[in-house]
């Protein structure tokens, strides 16, 4: 009598950074981003304006610093548009990173759940923050037009720049939300290290030959953050008058290697060390 053979093991995966399919994956993101962006102004007095107020506040406070107590406005060719703009694109990194970070904790009773992508959560946030960058856009094109810029042929390099940005912001996203479920310390040290990058981007002040960052520092800044050149492309591309280049500032052209190898490094990492981190988020939590 034949002996009956028992049924051949299958594999079976254990939570994953993408699980379920992609297409479920970005069903999920585009959900969970449109309901987290209508939760945040939910019952609000200014409802969405709110996100057009809190650039616009931190504008109005720094104008008035650097033009009326510094006299930096005076020396940089329409200065306050390119305050805003700066200040618009370094909230939307800063909104997008300091927000992911606690993401995965705060999602903690879908996490366990065995097949739900991972990845989605930290994606979501930055999503919601992109959502909001591009409502506050739309009032820094207005006053840009307003001031007197005429529209030119590289106002379509920009969405290319938006684009270099968001994935910067994702893949920073990805690592501090993966790390801080066993790292707290990831908090405290990225929140420290974002008002640090406040001051060390070309936000407030320019990197133009002759201003008032030394050629010295003016390279360090340049090469070694890449929301520099970020910045200085979209003042490129946006403002164009009085702007210098990322590839003449760093002191020629193949200088530029070292922030696009930084920022490869960055990606690669956030996809290791989010892959890595998925599978056991939930035993952390």
């Amino acid at each position: 009598m034949n002996a009956v053979r028992p049924p051949a093991l299958r594999e079976v995966r254990g939570p994953s950074a993408v699980g379920g399919g992609w297409r479920r994956f970005f069903d999920l993101l585009y959900l969970i981003s449109v309901v987290e962006f209508k939760r945040v102004y939910f019952d609000t007095v200014l409802g969405y304006l709110w996100t057009l107020m809190r650039p616009l506040m931190l504008y109005a406070v720094l104008l008035a610093v650097f033009t009326q107590v510094f006299k930096l406005g005076q020396q940089i060719a329409h200065y306050p548009e390119i305050l805003l703009l700066n200040i618009v694109l370094f909230g939307f990194f800063q909104e997008a990173t300091m927000g992911a970070v606690h993401s995965i904790v705060g999602a903690e009773g879908i996490v366990r759940k065995t097949q739900f992508p991972r990845l989605v959560i930290p994606l979501s946030v930055v999503l919601t923050a992109l959502f909001n960058l591009g409502l506050n856009l739309i009032v820094v094109f207005v006053f840009v037009l307003v001031s007197g810029i005429e529209p030119a042929w590289s106002w379509l390099a920009f969405p290319l720049i938006v684009a270099a940005l968001f994935v910067l912001a994702t893949a920073i996203s990805m690592i501090v939300s993966a790390l801080f479920p066993r790292f707290r310390d990831t908090a405290i040290i990225w929140g420290v290290f974002v008002a640090s990058m406040f001051y060390a981007t070309p936000i407030v002040y320019t990197l133009d030959p002759g201003g008032l960052v030394p050629a010295t520092m003016r390279h360090i800044i340049i090469l070694l953050n890449p929301l520099a050149s970020i910045l200085e492309l979209a003042r490129m591309s946006v403002i164009g008058e009085g702007a210098t280049s990322p590839a003449t500032l760093a002191g020629g052209g193949v200088y530029l290697i070292v922030p696009i190898a930084i920022s490869v490094a960055i990606c690669l990492s956030a996809v290791v060390i989010f892959s890595r981190e998925a599978p056991r988020i939930a035993e952390a939590l």
